[in-house]
């Protein structure tokens, strides 16, 4: 049982020892290190609004954080969705198994539904799926890889600075104005000029790039995955084929990898520009509550038109 004396609204003041303790829980990724601008960037800066965040205190210390991250999603009807992102979450290694992370979890949807959002969605790890599970969250599906080996597939690399000019010819840095956006196929997150400003132009520590102009542009991302240069196709804006071309045509990385919903344009132009799908590989698997009278059709992935960009580095 949960000894925790109280739970409150994230503050500002707050910030640095909530970075501490995720550290101290999770960790420190490479490309998403615990740093003030990155927290600022997700929760704050946000376009589509400012997070749920709340903090366990026991005494005066914290000693668990979650937030729900705001994000929108455009129906094909071209109704927008108000939903949140169960994103960052953790409990202090000392104060784990008391209930934390279920409290704070249940408060932030006590929250949302209150604000009128329509869904929570997140892709949890194995270890944390079942947790969400019991809290009514219901399984959508898996997310998998789309790969399209180059001739270099099989030379590794030294490389971790990740110079745009090693992975892909041409480079531009990403966050300008782009083609508009197609017209939603299922579940989609509307790329409009703020957002694509936000998620591809100002990511503290991830670098986007664009292969292409005019009418079809790929956004993508240089990565070194197991020593192999990776370029990742974060999403696609314009005409399909012509920005997936551009992309494989620009690649100088060991191969490329991608990942769009089946039924997708995107989907279909990777297909026939070489990328085939990881035999038995699930890099994601997405999770949703609905909070609101949404349809039950939303919990299987034929229902979500998503892209890497909608996962990746979040």
């Amino acid at each position: 049982m949960s000894t925790v004396t109280d739970t409150r609204t994230l503050e500002d003041s707050d910030v640095e020892e909530v970075l501490d303790l995720m550290r101290a829980a999770l960790g420190e990724p490479p490309l998403l290190r615990r740093t003030p601008e990155l927290f600022r960037w997700k929760h704050v800066d946000n376009p589509f609004g400012p997070s749920i965040a709340l903090v366990a205190i026991e005494g005066r210390r914290i000693v668990g954080f979650r937030s729900f991250m705001r994000w929108d999603l455009s129906t094909p009807e071209g109704e927008i969705l108000r939903c949140v992102r169960a994103v960052d979450t953790a409990t202090h290694p000392d104060h784990q198994r008391r209930g934390i992370f279920r409290r704070l979890t249940e408060e932030c949807v006590e929250i949302a539904t209150a604000r009128g959002i329509d869904i929570v969605f997140n892709t949890p790890n194995e270890k944390s799926k079942p947790g969400y599970l019991k809290m009514g969250w219901r399984e959508v599906g898996p997310i998998g890889a789309l790969v399209r080996p180059s001739i270099h597939m099989f030379s590794k690399t030294a490389e971790q600075l990740l110079d745009p000019g090693r992975f892909l010819r041409g480079s531009r840095p990403a966050g300008g104005p782009m083609p508009a956006d197609r017209t939603a196929l299922g579940l989609r997150t509307p790329r409009t000029p703020e957002y694509v400003a936000w998620r591809f132009g100002a990511h503290p520590s991830a670098r986007y790039f664009l292969a292409g102009e005019g009418e079809g542009i790929a956004v993508v991302r240089p990565n070194v995955r197991r020593g192999r240069a990776e370029l990742v196709v974060a999403d696609i804006f314009g005409d399909p084929a012509q920005g997936m071309a551009a992309a494989t045509h620009s690649a100088r990385s060991a191969y490329l990898a991608t990942w769009f919903s089946k039924g997708s344009p995107e989907r279909a132009a990777a297909v026939r520009r070489g990328f085939i799908p990881v035999p038995g590989m699930t890099a994601l698997t997405l999770v949703m509550r609905p909070l609101s009278d949404v349809a039950d059709t939303l919990e299987n992935m034929g229902a979500w038109d998503v892209a890497v960009s909608d996962f990746e580095l979040l």
